[in-house]
C-alpha cells in the first residue's frame, strides 16, 4: 500500500497543498489536498505534473570545487577559509548572498543570521527582490509592516474583484479558478480586469480595462478623485485610523483631476472609466488583486500606494470580501521575507535602520556583529560584483544570469568574480557555469521545512523521498560553513524544527501588543515557538500571527485577517495615505526604439525551466520562446505570423517567432520570461531588460523596455527530433524541449550548409557508431529529410524546408514510442506525412490531460460541442486546473463561424 505524506508545492504563490504517494517500488504520484485552505485539492497544470519532475537526471549530486569533485569536508572548508580571507583582506561588505524564494523559510533564516549577524554585513539579497519589493515598500509606507491584510476566503466573500497588473489565470491558477467557482456560484460578483494585454484572465472579464501602459497610478488617482467628489468616503476610519489624506487627494488631483483627463492618460473610454469608478464606490466589498505588473515598474511603490490609498480612504480593509491584495510569484516570498532575506531587513520584519530592532535581534542572537545599515539589493548587488566592490558571492536556489536585467552584464560580473559558490539542485545552468565551487542542494520532495504563501499561510514542505548521493538542505550547508568560520554554537542545528523554534522565538522576543512600545510587530508565532518534532511534524496550515498558548498543545490560533481593529503599525498607530503624483517610466520611447517591451509568465512553464523544462506535458502548449505583437506593428515592421523576428535595443537582441495578435496593445510587445541558454540559442530577454530600478524598493523595471524588431531573415527552417539530447548546435537560431521520450529542436540559419547529408549526419549521429540512414532531398524545392535508426528503431529524424511548411510534429513523436518501424511508416517518415492510422492530436491545449488542438476541434465538430462543459465531459479537457478554458472557449467561438 502506498504511503503518502501532505507537503506544499514548490511553485507559486498560492502554497497549493500537495499529497504525495509513494509506492513499494519508489514511484511517486501527486494529488491535491482536499484539507488545504489554500486549494480544496484542486492543482494547477505544474503542480499536477510534480511527480514527474523528481527523475534525478540533471541533478547535481557531488560538491565540485574548480571543477573537481570533492566530499563534503573538503568542499566546505574552501568555501568557509576563502569567505574569511576575502572578510579579512577587503572587510565584511566584499562578501554577499544572494537567495531565492524557492528556499525553505528556515534555509532562509539561516543564511540571513550568519550574513548579518555573524558577517556583519546586509550584502544578502534575494529574487523575490524581482518581483514583490514594491509591494513590500508600499505596504511598509501604507500600514507601518510588510502585511498583506486578507485572506484567500475574501476573494469569494467579494461582490467586487480588481485584477489589476495579474494574469491570474495563467499565474496562479488556482486562485482564478477559485474566483471563476465564486462567480458561478454568485452571478452578483463583478471581476474588472485592467490590463493592456487581453489576457486568459480577461475569461470571466465583465470590464476589461486595456490600459495604456504604465498608467495605473492615474487610474487609481482618478478613483481617488472619484471618490473624494462623490463622498464615497468612510469618515470614521479616516478620521480615527488614517493619517495623510488631503495631501494624497491634492496629488491625486494634479494627476488626474477629471475622468476625461484619466481617459487621455490611460487611452480608455470614459464611459469604461465612469463604469469601474462607480462599481467600486457603490460596492462595499471590493477586493484589489495585484502582482508583478503593478510592482516591476521604476515606480512600482507609488503605484502600490495609488491602489491602497483608495482601500483606506474607503475604509475596505480588515474586514471580510474586501482589501488591497498582492499576490506573490513564488513559494516562499512571503517566508524570506519574514526572516529578513531582503538586504533592508532584519529578520521578524525588523527593520535595519532601527537601533532598538538592531539591539534586540544582536542580543536574541548573541552574534558579534550586526549590520548597522541596509545591504546592497540585487541590481546594486551584481554592479558592486561587476566593479570589483564584491569580491565573493554565494548563490543560493537561484539563477541570476537569466532572471536579473542585462543578463550579459551579470554573466560578465560572474565571470571575472574572485570567489563565487552556488548551492543548487541542478548542475547545468547558466548560472552554474560561473562557480568555483558547487554544492549540491536537496529539492522538493527531500527536503523539510516550512514555506509562506501570498495570504500569511504558513504550511509545511515535508520530505517522502531520501536525497541522492551528496544532497544535502541549504540550511545544513550554510550551518557547516557557519561553524567552519568560527560560529558552532550559534548554528548547532540539528533538525529543521530547532530552526523553526529559533525564528519563532524571534518573532515573539519583546514582541509587545502595547500600540506605544516601539517594538510592536505584526509578525509574531509566539505560539509556535519550543514545538516538538512530533508537534512540529503535524503542524497544520496557519495564517500568521499566531497566537494562542504556546508549544506542548495544538491550542493555537491562526489571524485571518489584519487591522479589523484599525490599528496599524505606525509610529501613530494610524495607517498612512501617500501622495502619489505623477510617476513616469525612465525606459523612454523613441525614433529607434519606439516599442515597449513588457515580460512576464506563460501557463506551463516556471522561472527559468530547470525544474518544468523536463516535463514533456509542460513543453506541449507553448514550446518555443516567441514575442506577441498587434497586427498594426506587424504590418508596419514587414512581419508575418510565425516567422522569426530580431528584438533588440543598445543592450542587446533576441530571436525568437512572431505571434500576432489582438490581444496585444499598439506599440507594445510581449516575451516570456523563461527561455535560458539551455533551452534556446538567443532568446535571453533579460539581455535587454535596462537595470533601473524603483528608488523606494528597488525593484526592476520589467515591464517596459524600450525596443525595436525587424524579420530575421534565413535561408532555412527546420527542426529535429531525438532520443537524445544533442550538443554543439551550429545554427543561428534553435530552441529545445523535451517529448516523451525524446528532445525536440526548432532550427533555422541564415546560410546553407555545403552538404546537407554530412550536416545532417553530424547532428543525428553524434552517439552512432554504424547508424542505419534513411534521407531524401529535394533540391528544387530546398526540402532535405532524414531519419536514423537502430535496429529499426527510430532514433533521430530532421526535417529542413526553405519555408515554414514543415510536418506537424505529434505524428512523428509517436512514431519514437514504437520498438521498431514497418517500412510503411519508415517511409512516412521520408514522405513527411502520417499513415492513414496515424492521428496527430496537435500542438497540446489540455496540459493535465494531454489533450491537442486537433483533437478538440474533432470532437467540437463531430459532436456538435457548445460548450467548455460539453467538452470536459467528453475529453476531460479544462476539468482539473481550468487554465486552458479560456482558449477552449475561444476553439468554441471559431468553429460557430
Amino acid at each position: 500500500m502506498a504511503e503518502t505524506i501532505k507537503t506544499t508545492c514548490p511553485y507559486c504563490g498560492v502554497g497549493c497543498g500537495v499529497i504525495a504517494a509513494v509506492d513499494d517500488k519508489g514511484q511517486v504520484s501527486v494529488t491535491g489536498d482536499s484539507d488545504h485552505p489554500a486549494n480544496f485539492g484542486r492543482l494547477c497544470s505544474k503542480g499536477a505534473a510534480l511527480a514527474d519532475t523528481l527523475d534525478i537526471e540533471g541533478r547535481l549530486l557531488k560538491p565540485e570545487v574548480y571543477g573537481e569533485m570533492q566530499d563534503w569536508d573538503s568542499a566546505l572548508d574552501t568555501v568557509a577559509m576563502r569567505l574569511q580571507n576575502v572578510i579579512d583582506e577587503h572587510g565584511r561588505d566584499s562578501v554577499a548572498f544572494y537567495v531565492s524564494g524557492q528556499l525553505l523559510t528556515e534555509d532562509y533564516y539561516v543564511a540571513n543570521k550568519l550574513m548579518k549577524g555573524f558577517i556583519g554585513s546586509a550584502n544578502i539579497d534575494t529574487n523575490s527582490r524581482l518581483c514583490m519589493s514594491s509591494a513590500v515598500a508600499g505596504q511598509k509606507r501604507a500600514f507601518g509592516s510588510d502585511t498583506v491584510p486578507g485572506c484567500y476566503e475574501d476573494l469569494e466573500r467579494a461582490k467586487l474583484i480588481v485584477l489589476t497588473g495579474s494574469n491570474l489565470a495563467w499565474c496562479h491558477p488556482v486562485l482564478y479558478q477559485r474566483i471563476v467557482t465564486a462567480k458561478r456560484d454568485n452571478p452578483d460578483l463583478v471581476v474588472v480586469v485592467i490590463d493592456p494585454r487581453k489576457t486568459a484572465s480577461c475569461d470571466i472579464a465583465d470590464l476589461h480595462l486595456a490600459i495604456e501602459p504604465g498608467t495605473d497610478h492615474a487610474l487609481f488617482n482618478g478613483l481617488l478623485v472619484y471618490l473624494h467628489e462623490h463622498d464615497e468616503i468612510n469618515e470614521r476610519f479616516v478620521s480615527q485610523c488614517t493619517e495623510g489624506s488631503e495631501a494624497a487627494i491634492a496629488a491625486a488631483r494634479q494627476v488626474a483631476p477629471s475622468i476625461d483627463s484619466v481617459a487621455g492618460s490611460c487611452k480608455l473610454d470614459e464611459s469604461d472609466i465612469e463604469n469601474f469608478y462607480r462599481l467600486f464606490a457603490r460596492t462595499e466589498r471590493v477586493v484589489s488583486v495585484y502582482s508583478q505588473g503593478i510592482n516591476q515598474w521604476s515606480n512600482g511603490t507609488d503605484r502600490v500606494n495609488a491602489i491602497i490609498n483608495c482601500h483606506l480612504f474607503s475604509g475596505r480593509i480588515g474586514r471580510p470580501g474586501m482589501g488591497p491584495f498582492s499576490i506573490t510569484g513564488q513559494p516562499n516570498a512571503m517566508g524570506g521575507r519574514e526572516v529578513g532575506g531582503l538586504a533592508n531587513q532584519l529578520a521578524a520584519h525588523m527593520d535595519i535602520e532601527n537601533a532598538g530592532h538592531r539591539q534586540l535581534v544582536q542580543s536574541f542572537w548573541q552574534s558579534p556583529h550586526i549590520a548597522d545599515s541596509a545591504g546592497l539589493k540585487a541590481v546594486e548587488l551584481f554592479n558592486a560584483i561587476d566593479t570589483g566592490r564584491i569580491k565573493a558571492v554565494w548563490i543560493m536556489a537561484t539563477n541570476p544570469a537569466v532572471s536579473l536585467p542585462q543578463s550579459t552584464k551579470i554573466q560578465r560580473a560572474l565571470e571575472k568574480c574572485e570567489f563565487v559558490v552556488v548551492s543548487d539542485c541542478v548542475r547545468h545552468t547558466d548560472t552554474t557555469r560561473y562557480a568555483d565551487v558547487l554544492l549540491p542542494a536537496q529539492t522538493w520532495g527531500e527536503r523539510d521545512g516550512t514555506v509562506t504563501n501570498s495570504e500569511r499561510c504558513i504550511s509545511r514542505q515535508r520530505a517522502f523521498l531520501k536525497a541522492p548521493d551528496d544532497a544535502r538542505p541549504d540550511w545544513w550547508i550554510i550551518s557547516q560553513v557557519a561553524k567552519r568560520m568560527g560560529h558552532g554554537q550559534q548554528f548547532s542545528y540539528n533538525l529543521s524544527v530547532d530552526i523553526f523554534n529559533e525564528h519563532a522565538a524571534l518573532s515573539a522576543y519583546k514582541n509587545s501588543d502595547s500600540l506605544n512600545d516601539p517594538c510592536r510587530r505584526d509578525f509574531n508565532l509566539c505560539a509556535l515557538s519550543g514545538l516538538s518534532l512530533h508537534e512540529y511534524s503535524q503542524l497544520q496550515p496557519v495564517q500568521w500571527p499566531v497566537t494562542g498558548n504556546s508549544s506542548a498543545t495544538s491550542d493555537y490560533q491562526g489571524t485571518r485577517r489584519m487591522f479589523a481593529d484599525g490599528r496599524f503599525f505606525t509610529d501613530s498607530g494610524k495607517a498612512q495615505f501617500i501622495a502619489v503624483n505623477n510617476p513616469c517610466s525612465v525606459n523612454v520611447l523613441s525614433q529607434q526604439y519606439p516599442l515597449r517591451l513588457n515580460s512576464g509568465r506563460i501557463r506551463d512553464q516556471w522561472h527559468t525551466m530547470t525544474r518544468t523544462g523536463q516535463v514533456p506535458r509542460l513543453t506541449c502548449h507553448i514550446y518555443e520562446p516567441f514575442v506577441e505583437i498587434n497586427p498594426q506593428d506587424a504590418l508596419q515592421a514587414s512581419l508575418q505570423q510565425n516567422e522569426l523576428v530580431q528584438v533588440s535595443n543598445q543592450q542587446a537582441d533576441v530571436i525568437c517567432r512572431a505571434v500576432i495578435t489582438d490581444s496585444q496593445k499598439r506599440g507594445n510587445l510581449f516575451m516570456p520570461i523563461h527561455w535560458s541558454e539551455q533551452f534556446s540559442g538567443r532568446a535571453l530577454v533579460d539581455s535587454l531588460v535596462n537595470s533601473v530600478v524603483d528608488p523606494v524598493s528597488g525593484q526592476p523595471e520589467f515591464k517596459s523596455t524600450a525596443v525595436t524588431i525587424q524579420p530575421y531573415p534565413v535561408q532555412w527552417y527546420g527542426f529535429i527530433i531525438s532520443r537524445h539530447k544533442l550538443a554543439d548546435l551550429d545554427t543561428d537560431y534553435w530552441s529545445c524541449s523535451r517529448g516523451e521520450g525524446v528532445w525536440r529542436y526548432e532550427l533555422a540559419a541564415q546560410q546553407l550548409p555545403e552538404n546537407w547529408s554530412d550536416y545532417a549526419r553530424g547532428l543525428l549521429c553524434q552517439a552512432a557508431t554504424k547508424p542505419e540512414w534513411s534521407e531524401y532531398h529535394d533540391v528544387a524545392m530546398h526540402r532535405y529529410r532524414a531519419a536514423r535508426f537502430d535496429n529499426g528503431q527510430l532514433q533521430s529524424c530532421m526535417f529542413v524546408d526553405s519555408e515554414q511548411v514543415l510536418p506537424e510534429r505529434g505524428w512523428l513523436q509517436g512514431l519514437f514510442a514504437q520498438p521498431q518501424l514497418d517500412s510503411v511508416e519508415r517511409a512516412s517518415i521520408l514522405a513527411g506525412k502520417p499513415t492513414g492510422l496515424q492521428k496527430d492530436a496537435g500542438r497540446i491545449v489540455c496540459s493535465c490531460f494531454n489533450v491537442g488542438v486537433n483533437t478538440l476541434l474533432e470532437a467540437i465538430r463531430t459532436n456538435r460541442l457548445v460548450s467548455t462543459d460539453q467538452v470536459g465531459k467528453l475529453l476531460r479537457a479544462g476539468t482539473n486546473c481550468g487554465s486552458c478554458l479560456p482558449e477552449i472557449s475561444s476553439l468554441l467561438q471559431s468553429s460557430k463561424h
